[in-house]
C-alpha cells in the first residue's frame, strides 16, 4: 500500500472517506532540535523524528475547584492523578472570561482584540485575519487532527463547522444528545420537568438515555483505539460541557457533598467600592426556571442562602461527574498503549464564580472569572520515562476513599491560555510561531503568546518584586509575567445585557493585568465601528493587592498612586 493510500485508510476507518490529497501538502520545514537543524516535509504520511501525539482537553467553565489546587471539599481524583504527573500552573488565566472569545483566542494565539471577537457573532477568518489555528498548524505539520465535544465554541465564531476543514482532518464530532441541554428535562419536586439551574437527573430518563460528555467520552475513546495502531502522530481534541449550566449531571453525584457541608462564598456580598460597570448581574442563570421561581430583584439579588448552597453542591458534584469522564479517557489512554508517546493539556475556557463578590457565572475581570486549571503531562519531561505500554492513569472512582495526589511540578508564574499554540508547537517539537508584529492583520501565522515550557523547571527561582508592584521605571515587557484579560460593557451601569453584549452594543472595554502580586483593571471608552479603545477617557479602576487582599474585595483605585500602573498596562498592551 503506497503511503497515500495509508493515509486515506486511516480516515475510512475513522469512519470518514476523505482524499488524502485534501489534506496533503509537500511544504518543506526546518527547525531546530538538541542544536541541529532537521528537515522535514508536512503531510499526513511524513512523520516528524522528534514528536508525540497531543490530547488536548479544554473544559467549560471549569474554575479550579481540584484536589490538586488545593481544594479540600472537591473529589477529583482522576484529574488530580493526572496532575501528579504534570508540571501544574496555579496561576493561568483567560483572556476574556466568555466561551467563544476565550476560545477563539487560545486556538489561533491571538487576543481578543486581534480575533476582534467579544461576542458570538463573527467568524475571525471573515472579520479580522485569516489566522491559522494551533491544530491547523498540527495539521499542516502532519498531524491527523481530530475534535469531540465542544473545543470551538459552535455557531457564527466558528464558521459554524467548528473551524472544518481548515483545523481539522476529520469533521468534528458533536454528542446528538447536545440539543437537549437547555430542555425541559429536570424533574422538579412536584414530579413535571423544568429547565433548572440546578439539575441533577436520572440519566436513564434523558433524551437517548446518555449525556453529552459520556458521548464524547465514548467517541474519543472510539478514536484512540482507530489510532493505536496506526504510526501517523495526531492532535485529539475533547471539549466537555460540563460544569457550565445548566448543572445537569447524574444525581449519584449528589452523594459526594451533603448540602450540611457546603458553606457560601468567603465573600458573598458586593463589594462596596467596586465599580458599577465592572459588576455581572447573571443575567443568564436568572433565566432558569428555578432561578425565575425567585424573583430576585435586578441586578444585585441576592440570592437566598440556601440556594446558593443548593448551587455550589451541584457545581461541586457536575466537577466530579466531569473527573470520571476524563478518568474514563485517560484509562482508554493507557488501554492503547499511548500514554508513553501523548501529550496530555488539560485546561478549561475560563472560570466561574460561585457567590464571590455577589455574582455568579462569567463575564467578569475577576479572579474566579478568569483563572483557570492548567497543566501538561509530557512523558519523560515532566514524569520519568513511560515505557510502552505502562499503566500511568489507571481509572479511580470518586466514590472510593483515595489518598491525594501531589502535583509532579508545580510553577507559580503568571502565565495566559493564548500562549498555549506557541507552547504545545515546542513540546511537539515543532517550529514555534513567531511572534506577531505589532499590527498582525494580514499575518497568517504568528502567536501574541509567548511559549511557557521555560517555566516547566518546578524548582525555579522567585524574581524579586519590587515592594509595591511597581515603580516608574518599570521593568521591560518580557521580564515580569503578566496575564491580560478584558471584558465589554454596554454601559456604566449593570443592563440586561451587561453579561453578554453585542458587539454593536459595546461602549466601554475593561483592560486588566494580573501579576503575582495585583490585579489593576482600568474601564474605557471603546468605539465598535473601529474597534478603538480611548485610554484617555477612564470611567472607572480597580485595584487589588494580592497579599493582604487574596479574594479582591477591597478596591484601593481611588485611594493609591497608580500612574505607575496605568504605564504598565499601556506598555504591555502595546507589545
Amino acid at each position: 500500500m503506497r503511503d497515500n493510500d495509508k493515509s486515506g485508510f486511516i480516515l475510512s476507518v475513522i469512519g470518514y472517506n476523505i482524499a488524502p490529497s485534501a489534506m496533503y501538502s509537500r511544504k518543506r520545514i526546518s527547525y531546530m532540535y538538541m542544536g541541529v537543524k532537521i528537515y522535514v516535509f508536512t503531510g499526513i504520511t511524513h512523520l516528524m523524528l522528534y514528536g508525540m501525539n497531543v490530547l488536548f482537553i479544554v473544559v467549560d467553565d471549569l474554575r479550579p475547584v481540584l484536589g490538586c489546587y488545593g481544594d479540600k471539599l472537591v473529589k477529583s481524583p482522576n484529574i488530580d492523578q493526572l496532575a501528579s504527573q504534570s508540571i501544574v500552573f496555579s496561576n493561568a488565566y483567560a483572556q476574556q472570561a466568555v466561551c467563544a472569545p476565550s476560545r477563539v483566542s487560545f486556538l489561533t494565539g491571538r487576543r481578543p482584540d486581534t480575533t476582534r471577537l467579544y461576542d458570538f457573532y463573527s467568524y475571525w477568518r471573515v472579520h479580522a485575519g485569516n489566522y491559522s489555528t494551533m491544530p491547523q498548524y498540527f495539521k499542516e505539520n502532519g498531524y491527523v487532527t481530530m475534535s469531540v465535544g465542544k473545543v470551538f465554541h459552535p455557531g457564527v465564531s466558528s464558521n459554524y463547522n467548528d473551524d472544518y476543514p481548515y483545523s481539522w482532518s476529520i469533521p468534528p464530532f458533536h454528542p446528538s444528545t447536545e440539543k437537549y441541554e437547555n430542555d425541559k428535562t429536570c424533574r422538579g419536586k412536584d414530579g413535571k420537568l423544568y429547565a433548572n439551574l440546578v439539575c441533577p437527573v436520572d440519566v436513564t430518563e434523558m433524551p437517548g438515555g446518555t449525556l453529552p460528555d459520556i458521548q464524547s467520552t465514548e467517541e474519543a475513546i472510539r478514536l484512540l483505539n482507530v489510532m493505536k495502531a496506526n504510526k501517523q502522530k495526531f492532535f485529539l481534541a475533547v471539549g466537555y460541557h460540563k460544569p457550565h449550566i445548566p448543572l445537569r449531571y447524574p444525581q449519584e453525584f449528589l452523594k459526594l457533598y451533603p448540602l450540611e457541608n457546603i458553606t457560601l462564598a468567603p465573600d458573598p456580598w458586593v463589594p462596596e467600592k467596586l465599580p458599577s460597570v465592572a459588576y455581572n448581574p447573571w443575567t443568564d442563570i436568572r433565566q432558569r426556571d428555578d432561578v425565575k421561581a425567585l424573583n430576585v430583584s435586578f441586578p444585585y439579588g441576592p440570592l437566598a442562602d440556601d440556594f446558593q448552597r443548593q448551587i455550589r453542591q451541584s457545581y461541586y458534584a457536575a466537577v466530579s461527574y466531569l473527573d470520571t469522564q476524563v478518568g474514563l479517557l485517560l484509562n482508554a489512554l493507557d488501554d492503547a498503549g499511548l500514554s508513553s508517546r501523548t501529550i496530555v493539556v488539560f485546561t478549561a475556557d475560563h472560570g466561574w464564580s460561585l457567590g464571590e463578590h455577589g455574582e455568579w457565572a462569567k463575564y467578569s475581570n475577576f479572579d474566579v472569572a478568569t483563572r483557570v486549571p492548567l497543566m501538561f503531562y509530557v512523558p519523560g519531561m515532566t514524569t520519568s520515562s513511560v515505557r510502552q505500554g505502562e499503566r500511568v492513569f489507571p481509572y479511580l472512582d470518586p466514590f472510593s476513599r483515595i489518598l491525594g495526589f501531589v502535583p509532579q511540578g508545580q510553577s507559580k508564574k503568571v502565565v495566559e491560555l493564548v500562549s498555549l499554540f506557541s507552547t504545545l508547537a515546542e513540546l511537539a517539537g515543532l517550529q514555534v510561531p513567531p511572534a506577531c508584529p505589532e499590527t498582525s492583520f494580514h499575518v497568517a501565522l504568528c502567536t501574541e503568546g509567548a511559549s511557557i515550557v521555560r517555566y516547566f523547571n518546578a524548582s525555579e527561582e522567585k524574581v524579586e518584586e519590587e515592594k509595591n508592584g511597581c515603580d516608574d521605571s518599570y521593568r521591560r515587557f518580557n521580564e515580569e509575567p503578566v496575564a491580560f484579560s478584558q471584558y465589554p460593557r454596554p454601559a456604566d451601569t449593570p443592563q440586561w445585557n451587561s453579561d453578554k453584549p453585542k458587539l454593536k452594543d459595546i461602549r466601554i472595554m475593561g483592560y486588566s493585568m494580573r501579576t503575582i502580586d495585583y490585579r489593576y483593571t482600568v474601564w474605557v471608552r471603546f468605539y465598535p465601528n473601529n474597534f478603538r479603545a480611548d485610554f484617555e477617557d477612564v470611567h472607572a479602576g480597580e485595584l487589588y493587592m494580592v497579599e493582604t487582599d487574596p479574594n479582591q474585595d477591597y478596591n484601593i483605585y481611588n485611594n493609591t498612586s497608580h500612574g505607575c500602573f496605568f504605564k504598565k498596562l499601556l506598555g504591555f498592551l502595546k507589545h
